[in-house]
Formats: C-alpha cells, structure tokens, sequence
C-alpha cells in the first residue's frame, strides 16, 4: 500500500508526496492516488524533474510530490494556439521546456467528418479509427506545446476535447483548419488537408516545419502490429523524422517490455499526404483496431497518453539532431 505524506501547508511545500514502491510507474502512482495522468503527467514531471531517473522512472522509496489539484488555470490560449480545444479538463498546459521554440509542427488526425475510417465492434458498441487517432492527436499537440513548439491541428473537433474514456463516442463534426467542411469524396478530402498543410507551410517557410500523420491500421483480427511508421523516400529530414520516433518507441519496448522486441514496419510509402504535402513528415499507424491486443493500446486512455509522449520524445530527438540550414523539402 502506498502511504501519503503530508507536508507543511507553505505555498509549494503544501502539496502531498507519496513514496514509490516497487513497481510504481508515474502513470500507475497518480492512477492510484486519484489522479488523471493525462491531466496531471507533466504537472508531476515539472514538480519532480531533480527526483527522476532517465527523465521519467521513478525510484523505489523516494518521496515525489503530488500536483496542486487546486490549480485550475483556464488560460484558453498558449502562444497562437486556442487550447480550449483540449477541454475544459485539459486547457492548462504546463510548460516543461523551450526545446522547441521557433518549430512549427502540423499534426493530421486520419479520416474525420464523413469518414470515420476502419471500423469495429466493441462490447457491443462502434468504435472507429477516427476519434482514437483524434485523441492521440491531441494529446501530442499538447505536448509538443509543453516545449515551446507552435502547433497547428489540421483537423480538429471543437466539442470532443481530450478523452478519458475507452469507448470514444462516435460524431461527424470534424473540420479542416481553420473551419473548412470535410468532403465526402476521399481524394478531396485529401486535397483539402494538403492544400491546407502546404498553404501554412509557405507562410512559414523561414521556420523549421515538420509534419505529423497519425491513423489506426485495419487488417485481419490475428493481425497483432506494433506500430509503423512510414515517409518520403527522397525526403532525409522525412526519413530522419520517422527514424528517431521509431528509435524512441524501440527503447521504450526495450525498458517496458524487455521479453518481446519491437517489430514496427518503418520504410518509404507511396500514399497521397506523402508525396503531396511539402514539410517533411512522418506518417504513424499506431495499431489495427481490428485486433483485440491492438485494441488495448488505443482503447486504454493511459496507452493514448503513452503514445503521444512517446512520439513527442522522438520529435524532440529529431530537432535536436536537425541541421538549422536543412528546414525545406530535400
């Protein structure tokens, strides 16, 4: 049983710690301490930076501090970006570092308004790769801004917000930055978003840009996958990009699951947002929703959250490698 240990009631000194136990992981000791690790993750990494090990283990009977839950900052914009469109529960974001000012990331949900892409039946509900790489989406957004990164969400659903629960209720009101109506049509709907992408990539040409796909793979159910990534075959930085989140990803199987090794495809692909869109870009399919092993990874809240920071500490990874001069499509 993990103990709580109240400190004295001065300013930052009121907040609560609890020791960790073997076993503890961040997720897990604010899990079962009442805290929502997607809400309170990077709180507990600001609060706790000197205390961790490999910038996010915990040590066995160290006291870590808990976040003040009494801090409900609303602040509904972050740089240029409008962070009312995490939700109520996720609108404060907390700043971890600038390690990524002066970079503008572009991230693009697959599918959306009248295609909610592959499909499956769960416990008898619809769930739809839609509104999981939406969520994921999100949460990269948000923590790609805890760094000082300026983001744009390609498609975004102004109601939805980031979501806890494993059953993601299904809806048709997506738009394309800034509020363009998605098409029915596919390859309009992909001209749209690569119109969109290569448009703001133009206004922002001197910056360092990158862009982000995420989708939800659809194959047979046997099909277990970890995930894939893919990029331009001539695009080096594109390649890099994919290279250092697929690295980052490997290490974390390596820490987190040393008994299975991490078989994620990772290569050149042909499809439209790769050839067409301008900024090098990576292009992830984070699991087949038809698989029920796969389905844990989407459908648990934590594993979303998970997820996003894992591509997060790629992204980071390949900025600090990036060449200042090589910003373009090479």
């Amino acid at each position: 049983m993990v103990m709580l240990v109240s400190l004295p009631t001065l300013a930052q000194d009121s907040l609560r710690t609890v020791s960790a136990v073997a076993g503890d992981g961040i997720y897990s000791l604010l899990r079962n301490n009442g805290y929502s690790p997607s809400r309170h993750y990077n709180a507990f990494i600001k609060e706790n930076t000197d205390l961790l090990t490999d910038g996010e283990l915990l040590k066995v009977g160290v006291a870590y501090k808990l976040p003040d839950t009494t801090m409900v900052t609303k602040a509904k914009v972050f740089g240029t970006f409008d962070t009312s469109i995490f939700g109520k529960d996720f609108s404060r974001i907390d700043s971890l570092s600038t390690t990524l000012k002066g970079s503008v990331y572009y991230l693009v949900s697959g599918h959306g308004g009248p295609d909610p892409g592959a499909t499956e039946t769960y416990k008898g509900k619809l769930i739809a790769e839609d509104e999981y790489a939406y969520d994921i989406t999100l949460r990269l957004a948000r923590e790609l801004l805890s760094h000082g990164a300026e983001v744009y969400m390609i498609i975004q659903d102004k109601n939805d917000g980031i979501r806890d629960e494993r059953v993601l209720e299904l809806d048709t009101d997506e738009v394309t930055y800034p509020n363009k109506v998605i098409p029915l049509g596919q390859v309009a709907r992909l001209k749209q978003r690569t119109n969109t992408i290569n448009t703001l990539y133009k206004k922002n040409v001197s910056k360092y840009q990158r862009l982000i796909v995420t989708h939800v793979d659809s194959r047979s159910k046997g099909a277990n996958i970890d995930v894939f990534f893919y990029y331009h075959e001539k695009s080096a930085n594109g390649k890099r990009l994919a290279e250092s989140i697929r690295n980052t990803f490997t290490k974390k199987y390596e820490r987190f699951q040393p008994n299975r090794e991490y078989q994620g495809t990772f290569g050149p692909r042909n499809l439209y947002l790769i050839r067409k869109t301008l900024p090098p870009m990576a292009y992830i399919e984070v699991g087949n929703i038809k698989n029920k092993k796969d389905q844990r990874r989407i459908l648990d809240p934590d594993n979303r959250q998970a997820l996003a920071k894992w591509i997060s500490e790629g992204i980071l990874l390949d900025f600090k490698k990036a060449d200042p001069s090589q910003q373009s499509l090479d």
